[in-house]
């Protein structure tokens, strides 16, 4: 409910009279290009209260790694203070030490005022520059007089902007005042006064748009501008390609049936001096191997595809707002285990179709199909996180909690599913009667094999979505706001249309050469996108980031991973379903004895 909310409203919103307390809590601190690298946010020797009030989180909080505590700071509604005392605290050499981690790996904090996220950095490094060496030029001739070394230091003082209309406080920010900051560069004992000013600013925002403007937020970059020229470019390239690829498989097409009509009408026998994929029409419904991980695969992949439809249909139409922390997580969740019964009835009803008798274990394996390699995944990267002290390791209560909504809602709704799918499903009606025995297949050229038609059916996908993929990385793996959901709902289409067309010229060229295995051939040529996924992840990490650290590396290859398996598991049957549906098609339209 909290993650379906309206777009307006964001966490906190209270209704204020004057000199009434606005909380102030902080939620976590990290390395800035390290997202996933998340701390408490006292584990860094801030002022600490004497007892710690935690404060309650929603699913996705936790799962962004927020762990929110109330802090110190008194701010009282339209009270402004010119200066004020936070604490005056030592910090031992120990302290210093971990300053200085943090300014090294540029640490920034995150708090929030009212339910408002504000940022800021811990600290900062200082070293000589032109203008400095310019006003001390007259001592170039005694370098000793002159301070050349790097200093760091910490902001100490912060200064809150408050923007409040009426009652409602509507934006904040916070800055770092430059001339209050300590000096940390000498590892020793020191002591620190913490100090902080507010300001408060009538404005004329309303109270229902105070999201839209916490996302012009300086500190965070800026939001995605609408990149129209890399869109269309994609567009019509990816017209061209499918229009092309229709006119040629139709002209083809249109060649065979007049080539075959001609030989039925001349009553002459079909020899097997003949080629074609007429000759394998007893051999090309004969169901694959491994029906049960092929169903399962099926069930698995139509599930995610609904999901993923759903969910930018959902932010494409306001219905949740993808701005809000841990939003789309949170959602993401929903929407898979509402949703489980989608792969239990197609993974069932299939499995009926194809014969199968076991349809439990392929119940149970479509039900594990995703969460299984997720939940492998999840605990080598926890134990990571908690080995590394991370808030980012989730705690056991929200452990169990995922674990209930998948065996109370996700595992029931799939079972339920697969029972009305078995009992719904219809007998395998095959255009064309399947011979007895296998025909054997002859041997492929090697431009033919499936290793290099699985490279072009993934390559051609992937180059329809390769420009857009980069914002969603930089929105993913980074502080970017992504707010452009009818452009990316637009991709996911142009990525659904050319996984369709490349499915099928594939599937026909490799029944043109009598290999008639084409069911899995179709799944591996669908889901080949995926594998071009998971490479260009790398290409973004070391090219395009300055993500770093053991954690954050774990982090972003294993979850990247997990997507790029999603990918696999929803193009490949995309490609399954187009292709055979092309496969029934041209085989209907056959006349045979």
């Amino acid at each position: 409910a909290a993650a379906l909310a309206p777009r307006g409203a964001a966490a906190g919103g209270a209704q204020y009279s004057d000199r009434d307390a606005v909380p102030v809590v902080a939620s976590k601190v990290g390395p800035y290009f390290n997202p996933s690298e998340t701390y408490p946010y006292y584990s860094l020797p801030f002022c600490q209260p004497d007892k710690l009030e935690h404060q309650s989180h929603n699913l996705g909080e936790i799962l962004a790694g927020d762990r929110k505590v109330l802090t110190n700071v008194e701010i009282l509604f339209k009270v402004p203070y010119s200066f004020r005392r936070l604490c005056k605290t030592p910090l031992s050499a120990e302290d210093v030490r971990k300053l200085h981690t943090a300014i090294d790996e540029d640490w920034y904090y995150e708090m929030l005022v009212d339910g408002l996220p504000i940022w800021g950095y811990v600290g900062g490094i200082q070293t000589p520059t032109a203008e400095y060496f310019f006003q001390h030029r007259e001592s170039f001739n005694s370098l000793d007089n002159l301070d050349i070394t790097t200093k760091k230091f910490i902001y100490t003082h912060q200064i809150f902007n408050i923007a409040y209309n009426g009652d409602r406080v509507i934006a904040v920010n916070v800055t770092s005042s430059p001339e209050h900051r300590l000096d940390i560069t000498e590892v020793r004992d020191v002591q620190v006064d913490f100090t902080y000013e507010v300001w408060w600013h009538e404005t004329t925002v309303s109270f229902e748009n105070r999201v839209e403007h916490l996302q012009k937020s300086e500190f965070l970059p800026a939001t995605f501008e609408i990149h129209w020229l890399s869109i269309v470019n994609s567009f019509v390239l990816v017209v061209l390609l499918t229009v092309f690829m229709a006119i040629i498989l139709m002209r083809v097409l249109k060649n065979d049936f007049t080539r075959y009509m001609q030989v039925a009408n001349d009553e002459e026998e079909f020899g097997e001096d003949e080629s074609g994929w007429k000759l394998i029409h007893g051999d090309v419904f004969r169901f694959p191997n491994n029906k049960t991980l092929f169903c399962a695969v099926l069930g698995a992949g139509t599930h995610l595809l609904l999901c993923v439809v759903l969910l930018l249909l959902l932010a494409l139409f306001s219905i949740f707002s993808p701005a809000k922390k841990g939003a789309v997580s949170t959602v993401v969740l929903v929407l898979y285990a509402l949703t489980a019964g989608t792969s239990g009835y197609v993974s069932s009803s299939f499995y009926k179709k194809m014969g199968g008798d076991g349809w439990v274990w392929t119940t149970i394996l479509t039900a594990i199909l995703l969460p299984g390699p997720l939940l492998l995944v999840f605990s080598v990267l926890n134990t990571i996180a908690i080995a590394h002290g991370s808030s980012a390791a989730l705690p056991f209560g929200t452990i169990m909690l995922v674990f209930l909504i998948y065996l109370l809602v996700t595992f029931p709704l799939t079972v339920l599913g697969a029972i009305f799918g078995k009992r719904n499903a219809t007998p395998f009606e095959a255009p064309c009667r399947t011979s007895k025995v296998p025909r054997q297949i002859p041997t492929a050229p090697w431009f033919r094999r499936p290793a290099l038609q699985m490279l072009i059916a993934g390559f051609l996908p992937f180059s329809s979505i390769y420009i857009e993929l980069y914002f969603i990385f930089a929105s993913i793996w980074g502080h970017k706001v992504y707010t452009l959901f009818g452009i990316l709902f637009l991709a996911f289409v142009l990525l659904l249309v050319v996984t369709c067309f490349i499915t099928i010229a594939l599937i026909y060229f490799q029944l043109a050469i009598e290999d008639h295995h084409w069911w899995w051939r179709s799944i591996l040529y669908g889901g080949a996108t995926g594998i071009f996924v998971y490479g260009y992840s790398f290409f973004y990490y070391f090219e395009r980031s300055a993500m770093s650290g053991v954690l954050q590396a774990s982090f972003y290859f294993g979850y990247m991973w997990v997507v790029a398996y999603c990918f696999c598991l929803i193009l490949g049957t995309v490609g399954f379903f187009s292709a055979y549906a092309f496969v029934r098609a041209i085989y209907s339209a056959l006349k045979l004895d």
